[in-house]
């Protein structure tokens, strides 16, 4: 998902004189401008401290570096932690990505930003850095932090989508439970496991804390029930101790997957679209394929892989029109308000023009948004309508008139007849 500011000539909805949020808006540019040169001076201190004690010849060690560490730490009156992490952005935005050192310096992106790109950058190997180093730099330039993150993973993991499997494999190899102890006697029971299963697992326990939740009696909040749930399912294995509305509850899995990849009988010369997991990312083939054969509970999705049409979202029946609500949320994939980042599954389907309005029930006018969007839309002085031909995207207008574009994550393809010079279809 991304979000967008429009800026055009339109006057309508652009202030004359620049309002409290342009003040806002554009002291943020200028802190931007001014953390591009403060990173340019840390790295020339380091840079000063490392060649004066060469010319020195002391050794340049660990300890040199923590001297210059504190040094800066003390003059700019922040922990030494603080101090290293401006030393290292500053040694990866000025030797490894001037191009996002730039960008910064032109408040093309935050500060923030550039540090989840350069933690990105780093990780990776040096061709696959190459490769998608321009994307992620239009992305930072253009996204809001959360949905950045979020789209920077995608776009790594599709580019080192040729390892998933083997690095999947290797991960596997590490998951454990385990109990971490914190203080007034609580600790912290995690397990490290195959995002899949993790992911359905969460879904299951919010699915019956809500159920729970519902109860008017119920005085704990849902991560307090969620908890609760986790613990008399781990310690008893027995459902019947909650309500029976929460009984029965599975986990539903989203994948979407490219029909070759099902259809390849040597999963190992599959070079195509990497399968997805709503909410997890790219998975391998073979396990895409164990849970388009397994998992009763699976909203299979494949797509042609040359358009990317959706060819089946399966045929199971709700209140309301499956096969539509579901389409609506597979196109979006989080909810659809800018720089939001839950989930599509767990979004409500909202009318961009209201029914009692004459809005119809179609895919020009559903998107998912999440219930504090969709209160915010209803009742926060916003306007939300879905641009014609653009294949799902929001503009959203604020209540000071500013637009926002929010584009979704994948295209419904429109198909059109080609006609003859005649004007007739050419069959």
């Amino acid at each position: 998902m991304r979000w967008d500011l429009v800026d055009d000539d339109v006057d309508d909805f652009v202030p004359d004189v620049p309002d409290a949020l342009d003040q806002v808006v554009e002291v943020a540019d200028m802190m931007s401008i001014l953390a591009a040169q403060q990173l340019v001076h840390v790295d020339s201190v380091r840079e000063d401290a490392f060649a004066e004690a060469a010319r020195h010849g002391r050794q340049l060690n660990d300890v040199l570096e923590r001297s210059v560490r504190l040094e800066l730490a003390t003059a700019l009156g922040v922990t030494e932690y603080a101090a290293q992490e401006l030393m290292r952005l500053s040694d990866a935005l000025v030797h490894r990505y001037p191009q996002a050192l730039e960008s910064l310096g032109r408040a093309r992106m935050t500060q923030r930003h550039a540090s989840i790109l350069a933690d990105a950058m780093d990780g990776l190997e040096p061709d696959v850095r190459a490769e998608v180093l321009p994307q992620v730099i239009e992305l930072a330039e253009t996204e809001a932090v959360g949905s950045f993150r979020r789209r920077l993973r995608k776009l790594i993991d599709e580019a080192r989508f040729v390892t998933v499997a083997e690095r999947h494999e290797a991960a596997v190899a590490k998951r454990r439970e385990f109990v971490e102890p914190a203080e007034d006697g609580m600790a912290f029971w995690g397990v490290y496991a195959p995002a899949v299963e993790v992911h359905a697992g969460h879904q299951r326990l919010t699915a019956m804390a809500k159920v729970i939740a519902a109860d008017p009696d119920e005085t704990r909040t849902l991560d307090q029930i969620r908890a609760d749930v986790f613990c008399d399912l781990m310690l008893e294995g027995r459902t019947d101790l909650h309500p029976e509305q929460a009984q029965g509850i599975r986990a539903s899995v989203n994948v979407t997957v490219p029909v070759l990849a099902l259809l390849e009988d040597d999963t190992s010369s599959y070079a195509g679209e990497a399968p997805v997991v709503e909410g997890v990312g790219p998975i391998p083939v073979e396990r895409a394929r164990e849970l388009c054969g397994s998992a009763p509970s699976l909203m299979r999705i494949l797509t042609e892989p040359e358009t990317g049409m959706v060819l089946s979202v399966g045929r199971d029946q709700y209140p309301v029109p499956p096969g539509l609500r579901r389409l609506v949320k597979w196109r979006a994939d989080r909810c659809m308000a800018p720089g939001c980042s839950i989930p599509a599954s767990r979004c409500e389907i909202d009318h961009s023009l209201a029914w009692e309005h004459g809005g119809h029930t179609s895919l020009g006018n559903l998107c998912p948004l999440c219930k504090g969007h969709h209160t915010v839309k209803h009742h926060g002085g916003w306007t939300v309508r879905q641009i014609d031909g653009s294949g799902g995207a929001l503009e959203w207008i604020s209540p000071a008139g500013r637009r926002y574009v929010v584009q979704p994550e994948r295209r419904v393809p429109v198909f059109t007849v080609a006609t003859s010079a005649e004007g007739q279809p050419p069959f």
